[in-house]
């Protein structure tokens, strides 16, 4: 009887930290996190890509006033991060984190978490990430 009971209780727990992950403020990323169904980074900011980088290339074509605009989300170092995720080398030699090989980015008009005022700009070249 203890022994189903412990069962039991063991999937309790696994199917309810896997509801948790589907929810609102879950990290995705030692950086990221899910905020109502969009990639935000752990300050609740909206992050978002560029159609104009090349997937999985580990370059980011958004430097100088366009990275002043959209400022990208940088890491120290070469942290580990989750399945998903990986680091590039910028032209300025900083770490950005990319999520499915794209860069990801922060929108400078975006002023309070939540904020999706990026979404479509320059002709539907920036997108946010949907989770």
């Amino acid at each position: 009887m203890n022994r189903i009971k412990n069962v039991l209780i063991g999937l309790v727990a696994t199917v309810t930290l896997a509801a948790c992950a589907s929810m609102t403020g879950v990290a995705l990323a030692p950086f990221t996190k899910a905020n109502d169904g969009v990639l935000a980074g752990n300050n609740n900011m909206t992050l978002y890509t560029y159609s104009k980088d090349v997937a999985g290339s580990g370059k980011s074509v958004c430097n100088g006033m366009c990275a002043t605009n959209w400022p990208p989300l940088l890491v120290d170092g070469s942290p580990a991060v989750s399945s998903g995720y990986s680091i590039i080398t910028r032209d300025d030699g900083k770490k950005q984190l990319a999520f499915k090989g794209m860069p990801l980015y922060f929108y400078v008009k975006d002023t309070k978490p939540g904020d999706k005022i990026g979404d479509g700009r320059s002709e539907g070249a920036w997108q946010i990430i949907k989770m």
